[in-house]
């Protein structure tokens, strides 16, 4: 909803927001040892040490700033989002920041650990039954309360500058130039409103660069459905355990024209390497980074296998502290009948050989 405003407020919450941002540091390119694939190099864009702790920190500055702009935002506005709470988690850092009241529309299976981030930073947490309630919930209670529904999963793709500022796509190419391949040959990355792949692909594009990109989504998920046929554009059935990545309905942000290639991966298979990797750096991954290695792993293998030579890039989107209750609770995964341990095997020979075996996902067609 449009309402007046106080153009000195906003004015003020937009420096407040800048300013914020002055002072934090770009996030670390890790580089990841692979000694069995020589000729390739991993690295790893660590997106959980942002001020709240993900990559979604980059997409919430970018929707407060676009809603702060477009006149939507005022002083008493009651901000509201649909998220399986990451997103959530970083809108109420900023919100915290402008002192707006916040409220985050999730599904009842977030972890519990992202719950109390979102309710340290003085946000209130609203819960549906399943994802697909939560856009129809989030706009109901903006409406009811006269305030902001954000909608990440439409604005996602618009409310980031793809061509340059600093967005992530920028600051991967930046860091990576006095590496030995300086261009990456692949970027992997999730899909969760489909703005970080957009911003990607449209950069990778303006620059001219031959970078190919590829989308790593939980199998539950419908965008690596649709990649494959453009008229199926919802999904039913148990969503996935991994959160933040895939959706049950094809989001207006997701660009399938930008995906290169697309790999479907079970949740045991992101879980397992999410653990293996922690292990392996040293630094806690969270289940969506588990989703992005499991098709660098195939990548990797393939360029292995190929003789080729070249750089891969994707990202560590948090902290698997957020997981410690379920992901990383082998209670909780017995519970649920997921067996991880034939996915962290292949792994961890993924690891000590540069071969990649497969069996447990897809390839898919690119678009």
């Amino acid at each position: 909803m449009t309402i007046p405003c106080d153009r000195s407020w906003v004015a003020a919450a937009i420096q407040t927001i800048e300013a914020d941002f002055n002072r934090s540091s770009d996030t670390h390119l890790l580089r990841v040892p692979l000694p069995a694939a020589p000729g390739v190099e991993l690295y790893l864009k660590d997106e959980s040490t942002h001020p709240s702790g993900s990559l979604k920190h980059r997409l919430a500055r970018s929707l407060f700033l676009y809603g702060l702009c477009n006149g939507w935002i005022g002083s008493e506005t009651t901000i509201v989002e649909a998220s399986s709470g990451s997103t959530a988690v970083s809108e109420a850092y900023f919100a915290r920041m402008l002192g707006l009241r916040f409220i985050a529309v999730m599904p009842r299976s977030t972890s519990a650990e992202k719950i109390a981030q979102i309710a340290f930073y003085g946000g209130e947490n609203h819960f549906v039954d399943s994802p697909a309630e939560m856009y129809a919930e989030s706009a109901r209670l903006a409406d009811e309360l006269g305030g902001h529904y954000m909608d990440q999963f439409t604005y996602a793709e618009r409310a980031t500058d793809w061509r340059g500022n600093n967005n992530i796509a920028e600051s991967i190419f930046s860091q990576m130039t006095r590496e030995e391949h300086p261009v990456p040959s692949w970027i992997v990355v999730g899909a969760g409103t489909g703005g970080t792949s957009a911003t990607l692909g449209r950069y990778i594009r303006y620059r001219r660069l031959p970078t190919r990109l590829c989308l790593a989504d939980p199998e539950a998920s419908i965008f690596h459905r649709y990649l494959a046929d453009r008229s199926v554009c919802s999904v039913s059935g148990p969503p996935s355990v991994v959160e933040g990545i895939g959706r049950p309905r094809c989001e207006p942000s997701f660009v399938p024209e930008l995906i290169d290639r697309a790999y479907a991966v079970p949740d045991a298979a992101s879980i397992a390497a999410a653990r293996v990797l922690s292990r392996r750096i040293g630094r806690s991954c969270g289940g969506s980074t588990g989703t992005n290695l499991w098709a660098v792993a195939q990548i990797v293998g393939e360029m292995v296998k190929n003789g080729e030579q070249g750089s891969v890039v994707t990202l560590l989107c948090d902290s698997g502290e957020r997981y410690r209750s379920t992901h990383f609770d082998d209670a909780w995964l017995g519970a649920r009948g997921i067996d991880i341990k034939p996915a962290e095997e292949a792994m961890e020979r993924f690891f000590e050989t540069g071969v990649f075996k497969p069996e447990l996902s897809q390839t898919l067609p690119s678009s």
